[in-house]
């Protein structure tokens, strides 16, 4: 486990939930906390039904000498956890068997003067507060997401209806702007279901944190209204809300490049400035059947070059690889339309399940990114200049992407139609948008303003920077413990 009883430095404790967008942005928080802030830090790992991309994640990033994994011991989840149960309550359900050991984990590593956690792993904050560990949330959503969750409680007793039928379409966030229905993520949209109670749960222990960290920075929150209100209006001010500091922009910056992906950079090196669309859904995101071919025969009818990273179509769960990220390498040969390999050679790369994304972002050739709108992958895109197309999945991938489109100005929202209760975007809407992120005005407009927040994200670390002054004030704390 590595000896995490350094004298001379604040030891801290992070936990996150199972997950590429939680371990990712919470395992750079806290290389960043060791490498640029002088902290110690234990970072716990929920082991139990743990993903092939965790554990080859973990086992590929290189660690600074006072960072330490300590693998959480296995959960017997048998008798509470079922292969059928929606996303959100099994994720749940998983963190809350995995944290009931922390008392005695804290024993072997020593008490750390802090736990940080993501917003799923609120249980630990009963166990935190016997063992008197003050616990910090890392918010793994912008503050849009949370200023909806500080929020939910109170618009759970007094909305009586489904929050998708009030009469106005919206809904009014305090201090923000409005909250289209539309953008809910799915454990909002029908209170009845566990996955609600699951989502008000976490929501309503928000205010039990001592802090919250948002993982954005000033100028991409100026922006938008979303960060001023949780500041400012008296809503909030009410609660209390814990002291929110922004500390991003988070993300990847070492990406091993494996000798088996290594022809992706290769194929990449060989084409012109921002001209390549890279497509790619995150690490849980899956399209249905149809959905799939329309967007396959779209990019063909762009023209335009392109890297998709092709996954197995489901028609059951737009999140079908959550638990099993990086397992399944599939044949795109078997679910894409028939010719549309050899009609593209050439012009598009097709890589099964997984690619380096961070690299792929960051070569010249890369001029867009169709992206599932997770945080994670938007801010690797704004870090590294990409203008996106917004293709949300799940989860609050929906209020993400009118985030980026219509408040942050730095992507375009393809247009879907709707068939069975379904919405389907067609191949001539996917032609279309392609077209106008990779050759048209608006694209450049958008990779001008990509940009210049490209180069406000990178002052914001740096030393004097708004999040690395925002960080600094929290060590103080911890080191005066």
């Amino acid at each position: 486990m590595g000896d995490a009883s350094n004298t001379t430095k604040p030891h801290v404790a992070a936990l996150a939930s199972p997950g590429m967008g939680h371990l990712i942005p919470l395992l750079e928080f806290a290389k960043h906390l060791v490498t640029n802030h002088g902290v110690h830090v234990s970072f716990l790992v929920v082991t139990t039904q743990s993903s092939a991309a965790q554990r080859r994640h973990l086992d590929s990033t290189a660690l600074p000498n006072d960072l330490h994994v300590v693998n959480l011991p296995q959960a017997d989840v048998s008798s509470v956890i079922t292969p059928d149960m929606p996303l959100l309550t099994r994720l749940s359900l998983l963190c809350r068997e995995s944290v009931k050991p922390l008392g005695s984990i804290f024993e072997q590593i020593s008490f750390p003067r802090a736990l940080i956690i993501d917003n799923f792993m609120s249980d630990a904050l009963d166990i935190c507060e016997e063992l008197k560990v003050p616990v910090y949330t890392f918010y793994t959503s912008p503050p849009k997401v949370l200023a909806l969750g500080l929020y939910l409680p109170k618009l759970d007793k007094e909305v009586e209806c489904e929050f998708v039928d009030l009469p106005n379409g919206s809904i009014q966030v305090p201090g923000c702007r409005p909250l289209c229905v539309d953008d809910l993520q799915d454990s909002l949209r029908n209170r009845k279901v566990e996955t609600y109670k699951w989502n008000l749960h976490h929501a309503s222990r928000l205010t039990m944190a001592t802090g919250i960290f948002v993982n954005s920075w000033d100028d991409l929150e100026s922006k938008s209204c979303w960060f001023n209100g949780l500041k400012s209006d008296p809503y909030y001010q009410s609660l209390p809300v814990p002291r929110i500091y922004p500390v991003g922009p988070l993300i990847k910056h070492d990406e091993p490049v494996s000798r088996s992906d290594a022809y992706i950079l290769s194929w990449l090196d060989n084409e012109p400035c921002d001209s390549v669309l890279f497509v790619a859904l995150g690490s849980g995101g899956t399209l249905t059947k149809e959905q799939l071919t329309e967007l396959a025969i779209g990019l063909e009818m762009s023209k335009q070059k392109f890297i998709l990273v092709a996954r197995k179509p489901s028609d059951m769960d737009a999140a079908g690889t959550y638990f099993n990220a990086g397992s399944n390498v599939d044949d795109p040969k078997t679910y894409l339309p028939e010719g549309f390999l050899e009609r593209t050679a050439g012009v598009g790369l097709v890589v099964p399940s997984w690619a380096p994304q961070v690299p792929v972002l960051r070569h010249k050739a890369t001029g867009g990114f169709l992206s599932h709108c997770g945080w994670n992958s938007s801010l690797e895109s704004i870090v590294h200049g990409v203008p996106m197309i917004a293709w949300p999945l799940f989860a609050e991938q929906r209020m993400n992407a009118t985030l980026l489109t219509e408040e942050v100005a730095v992507a375009v929202k393809p247009v879907g139609e709707l068939q069975d209760g379904r919405k389907v975007v067609r191949r001539e809407e996917v032609e279309r948008v392609v077209r106008l992120v990779l050759q048209g005005e608006e694209g450049k407009v958008m990779r001008n303003r990509m940009r210049e927040l490209k180069d406000s994200a990178a002052k914001a670390l740096e030393q004097g920077g708004s999040s690395y002054d925002s960080v600094s004030c929290v060590v103080k704390t911890w080191k005066q413990a």
